[in-house]
């Protein structure tokens, strides 16, 4: 329903006389202008999409069919993880997330300058929020770059692809359904953003094809959304002193 509403929004703003270019969208804009319960609200709305991560991860723990769950030797015979091998495996996902977060994030910004230049995308507001500069508003940028990126993550490649899976679908089918789900719901910025995310979505999807990991996923997507929410914030603040 997301990404009809988006399609939909960008048909509407395809066929408004005013150029797309010269349209624009708020990603993350102030919903009161008490600051108090600005942030009540803020932190309700990351909360309700964070929820939605959760309860795919609740779906897949009771559901999932035995045939699908790793088998794994019994307790006693399974070497334990030692602090510096999840130390290891923590930074190893880091590192993933950074690499992949680089992928998406340094070609994105080209694609969305190019496709600015060409009528093809609104200009994208990353942060609108009042007293950008604070400390608290740069916590809920944070907030809100981390409910972005888990609810995403899990609920589009974690638990649609293994429902997918589960139906026997070919794993070129599964990434690119997740991949064009991702894409659908970005078309209100403009058609630049549904065509990178579909990019985003099909080289995500093909790393937790090879790997079974989604926490790298969730901090790339993470370190992309918190440099553009937190670094446009603190670049305006710095614009508006010059």
């Amino acid at each position: 329903m997301s990404g009809l509403r988006s399609a939909l929004k960008l048909i509407d703003a395809a066929l408004d006389p005013t150029p797309l270019s010269q349209q624009s969208t708020t990603l993350n804009g102030a919903q009161s202008t008490l600051p108090w319960l600005d942030l009540a609200l803020q932190l309700c709305s990351a909360a309700s999409l964070i929820g939605w991560g959760l309860l795919a991860l609740f779906l897949l723990r009771i559901h999932y069919p035995p045939q699908h769950r790793p088998q794994h030797p019994p307790q006693a015979a399974r070497p334990r993880t030692t602090t510096a091998q999840r130390f290891r495996s923590g930074l190893k996902n880091i590192g993933y997330g950074a690499a992949l977060a680089a992928l998406i994030g340094i070609p994105g910004l080209g694609l969305y300058l190019f496709a600015l230049d060409h009528d093809l995308t609104k200009q994208v507001i990353p942060s609108q929020m009042l007293a950008a500069h604070s400390i608290m508003s740069v916590l809920i940028l944070l907030l809100w770059s981390f409910a972005n990126a888990f609810a995403e993550e899990i609920v589009v490649v974690l638990w649609l692809s293994t429902r997918l899976s589960q139906l026997h679908l070919t794993p070129i089918a599964i990434v690119a359904i997740c991949a064009l789900l991702r894409g659908s719901y970005h078309l209100y910025q403009g058609f630049s953003a549904g065509g990178g995310n579909i990019i985003m979505g099909i080289i995500f999807g093909i790393f937790f094809y090879k790997t079974k990991k989604i926490t790298p996923l969730i901090i790339a997507h993470f370190l992309i959304d918190a440099t553009a929410f937190v670094g446009y914030a603190f670049l305006a603040q710095f614009l508006s002193f010059i």
